[in-house]
């Protein structure tokens, strides 16, 4: 019975690994658990910090990361990011994304989804293009110029607005200059996005990210009422990750 019970719980975590981003009745329907034992599991699992809850569904937790060697910094920004994270949506009701870069890809680490029902979100562990975004580019703008080089050999489009290879340099240029990137429609048609820097201790650790549809941000008050906000949390978020 301890060994069923033991595999039975290593099964809804990897579930949880696999996926990113599942509530309960997901991980119930796709293990073929009832929903309350499913979720038994899930509340263990909880309260080692294996796995995190963020509105309603469950992501990897800070110590699962942790064991599995990720970067440390990585793993603390996925700790302290949540509050920060659900903030921001709040004040704008639009999804926050907090994303990191893995190699020549960036990741969607944590994020908070708006309520509407037309908004733009990622999955959890997501892998990204690094040129196609705001918060995308603002991670490859601080990356090393070798990463640079292989994002340029292997830029595709996305969408008519999507950054052409000769306009990047320029644009990672002017990110790193005003510490900001702001995109329409690179990635995804019809979304705006505005991205800042998380530094910790003087290097790009991360980028913030506030992303809704253009028909309801793409004015230049909203980027400008956005920018002060990510601004204020991604110095709040520095502070809390180097202290």
């Amino acid at each position: 019975m301890a060994q069923n019970s033991f595999t039975r719980g290593l099964d809804v975590l990897i579930a949880i690994a696999r996926n990113g981003q599942v509530s309960v009745a997901e991980v119930a329907e796709e293990l073929g658990l009832a929903t309350s034992t499913a979720y038994r599991y899930v509340r263990s699992l909880r309260d080692y910090g294996l796995i995190e809850e963020s509105q309603g569904v469950y992501v990897p937790g800070w110590r699962l990361m942790e064991i599995s060697g990720e970067h440390l910094t990585h793993t603390r920004l996925a700790e302290v990011a949540g509050e920060y994270l659900r903030t921001l949506t709040y004040q704008t009701g639009e999804t926050a994304v907090l994303a990191v870069r893995a190699g020549s890809h960036a990741i969607c680490l944590r994020q908070s989804v708006s309520p509407a029902p037309d908004r733009y979100a990622f999955r959890i562990n997501e892998l990204l293009p690094l040129y196609a975004g705001a918060g995308q580019r603002l991670l490859l703008a601080y990356a090393p110029r070798p990463i640079v080089e292989v994002a340029l050999a292997n830029l595709v489009s996305y969408s008519a607005a999507t950054i052409k290879p000769d306009e990047l340099p320029a644009a990672l240029a002017q990110v790193r200059r005003d510490q900001l990137a702001v995109s329409r429609g690179e990635f995804k048609e019809g979304a705006i996005a505005v991205a800042v820097p998380v530094f910790s201790n003087g290097e790009c650790a991360a980028s913030l990210t506030i992303a809704g549809p253009s028909d309801r941000c793409d004015n230049a008050e909203w980027v400008r009422r956005t920018t002060r906000l990510l601004r204020a949390a991604a110095g709040e978020m520095s502070a809390e990750i180097d202290a």
